[in-house]
């Protein structure tokens, strides 16, 4: 099947065209970026040799429509003026914010601007998600920290493990995660040997997305404060989740209940008790590896996820929900296994 990539000159955008072309059943369709168009797929991906010689087209929509499907990976905002003029029933998988949300105060907050709509959340291993998903051809990709804290946390909420009140996370994440926008935060004399916060304070656009998943799972309203850190790293994310215990539960609890949610899924693998995730568990993959533990003494359960940022936090999760989308099977094209060292 034959699928186009709008934003193909971004991060997600390139890990979009390497998915792809390693995918047994998808080739690779028109490749766009407005600000790249002219330049050719190796200048700005010197990695995927079989593109070497495409040149990259302006983002229009007579163009990207000559497809079975599209990826956008554009900048969050724009996606839905393009998709204004995309035929009604191409089916799209946005890894963009625009229709992740459903109430638009909340994205009017922390995004500006007219809120565009509501897609289906393309998160699979959620309860009731394949289905939608399978049964969608408009799919709102999830956010990479969104993913960590939802495949780290919604299990407890959803068994009442622990309080909806006062969840706090703590998440790391590499480089690529800002974009390939050029800025002083960014470069490496920055970010080589330091860890840095940044939009805190509940702050981070991400916030309203985690506190919506999480609310859905629980069945009740769910307060998150997030801090956002940035690792000198170019991929991955590694979150750290706590929640205030219910009465009585243990580690084991915990771990029972995350291993129930994931039993036989194939990206999600809970470790062994005592063990804890690190992102080189999960670079390069669409994996997501994760640990729980019952803090007794401060009356928290803490939850620890890593993910790819660019995978399972990206483009591997929105080529996941197009096999779905397409009636592919679900793992086609993809792997859980981590590229170390």
């Amino acid at each position: 099947m034959r699928v186009a990539v709008a934003g193909a000159s971004g991060y997600a955008g390139g890990e979009l065209l390497r998915l792809i072309l390693g995918h047994p059943e998808l080739e690779v369709g028109p490749v766009a970026a407005a600000s790249a168009a002219g330049r050719t797929v190796a200048a700005l991906h010197p990695g995927l040799g079989p593109l070497a010689d495409v040149v990259l087209a302006p983002t229009d929509a007579e163009t990207l429509a000559d497809a079975d499907l599209v990826f956008l990976a554009l900048p969050h905002g724009e996606s839905a003026t393009l998709v204004e003029r995309l035929p009604v029933g191409l089916a799209v998988v946005d890894l963009g914010a625009d229709f992740r949300l459903v109430d638009h105060n909340a994205w009017e907050h922390y995004y500006g601007g007219p809120h565009a709509g509501t897609w289906t959340y393309g998160l699979p291993e959620l309860p009731g998600a394949r289905a939608a998903v399978a049964a969608s051809t408009r799919v709102a990709n999830p956010g990479c920290y969104p993913t960590s804290v939802a495949l780290g946390l919604a299990p407890l909420l959803a068994a009442g493990l622990v309080e909806p009140a006062d969840v706090v996370v703590v998440a790391a994440s590499g480089t690529s995660g800002a974009g390939r926008k050029a800025s002083d935060a960014l470069l490496a004399s920055t970010v080589a040997g330091a860890v840095s916060a940044y939009k805190a304070g509940g702050v981070h656009q991400h916030t309203p997305e985690m506190e919506q998943t999480l609310s859905r799972a629980a069945g009740t309203s769910v307060t998150v404060s997030f801090t956002p850190l940035l690792a000198p790293m170019p991929r991955g994310i590694l979150a750290a989740c706590t929640a205030r215990l219910a009465p009585g539960v243990s580690t084991g609890t915990l771990r029972d209940a995350l291993a129930a949610a994931y039993d036989g899924e194939p990206f999600v693998r809970l470790l062994p008790e005592g063990e804890w995730p690190t992102t080189k568990a999960t670079a390069g993959s669409n994996g997501a590896v994760l640990q729980a533990a019952a803090d007794t003494h401060a009356g928290r359960a803490v939850v620890t996820v890593a993910i790819d940022n660019l995978g399972k936090g990206a483009a591997g999760q929105a080529v996941q929900n197009a096999n779905l989308v397409l009636g592919l099977p679900e793992t086609v094209g993809l792997t859980a296994l981590g590229v170390t060292p």
